[in-house]
């Protein structure tokens, strides 16, 4: 009888199994003929002509909208630029463009390859490209265009800020790999400090170049590995630039899948390059993916400090798949575990609410966990520092001066009217190049509100809606004109803030990049906390173990 009731069982699972499979074949193909047939009605009857290419890619998108943002489509026409997110490379001119009223302008070089060697500068208008007019391009139409195969010839008319006349440039194309590590050095004697840009293919392979050449300029007695605003990349290179601070067979990650396959251990595989550095991890609500995992193995196993602010939280991993003419499929396929077996994933796309938004994990939510020396960590919402430096707020005023491109512009006034740096490249600007500054403004729009000024006009709305504002006008008046008065000290009040943006902008158009982040760690609050911890070897130890 037992033996009967097994095999009945065992029979009711396979047809209840056979039932599901075959009911979830009949849902996906009976789908994909309604969508078939409107599609072909819609070419066939709509009143204008229509776009079948273009009609696919936005039903695509918006399907895939609906799962999570990491799920994308990438047509053959976007493939180059989805390789360079990976590999860090493509052919080009190698330079930062940006958008501006009708014209595409160079933004930035890079240092070493064909823009730069041209003598093409920050602030350059780009007007035709290969005789083609490009007024009215976007950013993206410019990029294709600029973009080729190496030793591919462009030539490029340009116009140039405070000269009188346009000209011509040509050169070849090159073979641009833009650097994972634009910058590594000692800060103070004994401590390095490296910047990681992305996790790019064989980034970890450059990471342990820079603490190679960094040993063997002096003795290492503590190192800052800067992951600041770095979205992320390969998962195999993060786990290779743990191992380069963890023993050998140490798990550094962990991804669990539907699909069986994708439940897999990724461990240090190698020996590592230095396990008794003092490590510092710097990151902001814009380190995600590959930098959390990096960040939260070195938490989880007690190997070095995190400093800075909660990151961003995306623990899902993506595969690409290949697609007929040429395109892929980037699709979530699992979600990964950092040692302490946390998954730092801040939202669940799968549980959206009823107006389509996605919530964030409630801490109320969030699951304890224990790091190797037994500190209290919580998965559900990125990596939560071991010390906080709380983010410095950036006024109106000087987000309005960013984005009317102010200080972009006298950067480029500066550069033109001084061949060589008149300041320390680690310095700000003195007292007087700011009062410059200030001159080159007195003519300029950059108009902004204050959130002072925002409650005003607030009050007034509200004021004279419940018929109070006569009431209070003189009052309201007197009070306003006062606070206008005070307004026009907003330039001085944040005097030292945009002396600091504006020095790192000047520098950058004598040493590019790598001047840039040389110039802006005199002035960094989280570089100087993880200086005050490795300093002191005992405040280190204790916060790895309380």
């Amino acid at each position: 009888m037992y033996k009967k009731t097994k095999i009945f069982i065992l029979i009711l699972v396979v047809a209840l199994g056979s039932f599901s499979f075959t009911d979830s074949y009949f849902e996906i193909a009976k789908n994909l003929d309604i969508f078939t047939t409107v599609y072909r009605e819609l070419n066939n009857f709509y009143v204008d002509e229509t776009d079948p290419g273009k009609l696919m890619k936005t039903a695509i998108d918006e399907m895939l909208k609906s799962l999570d943002p990491y799920t994308n489509y990438i047509p053959e026409s976007e493939i180059e630029d989805f390789k360079f997110m990976t590999t860090g490379q493509y052919g080009g001119i190698g330079a930062m463009i940006t958008k501006r009223d009708n014209f595409v302008y160079i933004s930035e070089p890079y240092e070493g390859f064909p823009a730069q060697k041209s003598g093409l500068m920050a602030g350059d208008k780009i007007l035709k490209i290969d005789g083609v007019d490009a007024k009215g391009k976007t950013t993206e139409e410019v990029s294709k265009v600029l973009k080729g195969q190496p030793n591919t010839e462009v030539q490029l008319l340009i116009e140039r800020p405070y000269t009188n006349e346009s000209f011509e440039v040509s050169f070849k194309r090159q073979k641009i790999s833009v650097k994972s590590v634009p910058y590594f050095a000692y800060l103070e004697e004994g401590i390095g400090y490296l910047k990681l840009r992305s996790f790019t293919r064989d980034c970890s392979k450059d990471v342990k170049n820079a603490i190679v050449d960094l040993q063997s300029d002096g003795d290492l007695n503590g190192l800052i590995l800067d992951l600041r605003n770095n979205p992320g990349g390969l998962l195999n290179e993060s786990v290779d630039i743990v191992n380069l601070f963890v023993k050998k067979g140490q798990e550094v990650v962990s991804t669990r899948g539907k699909i069986d396959s994708w439940d897999k251990t990724y461990k240090a595989n190698k020996e590592p390059l230095n396990l008794d550095v003092p490590l510092i991890v710097l990151i902001n609500q814009s380190s995600a993916s590959a930098s959390e995992i990096v960040s939260g193995a070195v938490q989880d196993l007690d190997r070095g400090v995190v400093i800075g602010q909660r990151s961003y939280g995306k623990g899902l991993v993506q595969q690409t798949r290949k697609l007929s003419y040429n395109s892929q499929l980037k699709l979530t396929v699992a979600k990964y575990y950092i040692p302490s077996g946390r998954c730092i994933q801040a939202l669940d796309y799968s549980n959206r609410n009823k107006d389509g938004s996605v919530g964030k994990v409630p801490d109320s939510l969030m699951t304890a966990f224990k790091t190797k020396n037994g500190r209290i960590v919580f998965d559900g919402g990125g990596i939560k520092p071991d010390i906080e430096v709380e983010e410095e707020e950036v006024s109106n005023l000087i987000f309005s001066l960013l984005r009317e491109r102010l200080i972009f512009d006298y950067a480029t006034l500066y550069r033109h009217q001084n061949e060589s740096l008149l300041f320390e490249s680690t310095a700000c600007i003195s007292e007087e190049g700011f009062g410059l500054f200030t001159e080159f403004l007195a003519d300029k729009s950059y108009d902004y509100k204050t959130e002072t000024e925002k409650a005003f006009e607030n009050l007034k709305k509200k004021s004279e809606k419940e018929s109070y504002y006569d009431l209070i006008k003189e009052e309201y008046d007197l009070l306003f004109s006062e606070f206008e008065l005070n307004k026009k000290n907003d330039l001085n009040r944040n005097q030292e803030t945009i002396k600091e943006i504006l020095s790192g902008e000047i520098v950058s158009r004598y040493s590019f990049q790598e001047g840039r982040i040389k110039n802006s760690l005199n002035f960094d609050p989280d570089v100087k906390k993880a200086l005050e911890i490795l300093s002191d070897p005992s405040l280190y130890k204790e916060i790895l173990t309380k």
